[in-house]
């Protein structure tokens, strides 16, 4: 289980460090627009993010 755990954690960095790589521009622009946003918003968006997640988890399994 640990093992599948890091694995994930893993494809995790390499998923979220595409972005800034491939569109620096673009990501500083969301980043930017995300220091905007108020922290309920930030927290639905974690919260519609971490139930789609799982769902898709569900769906594969």
């Amino acid at each position: 289980m640990w093992t599948e755990l890091a694995t994930a954690l893993c494809l995790v960095f390499v998923i979220e460090g595409m972005i800034p790589f491939l569109y620096p521009q673009r990501w500083r622009r969301l980043v930017a627009t995300l220091s905007s946003m108020d922290d309920r918003q930030i927290r639905i968006m974690g919260l519609v993010s971490m139930v789609i997640g799982t769902v898709v988890l569900m769906l594969i399994r």
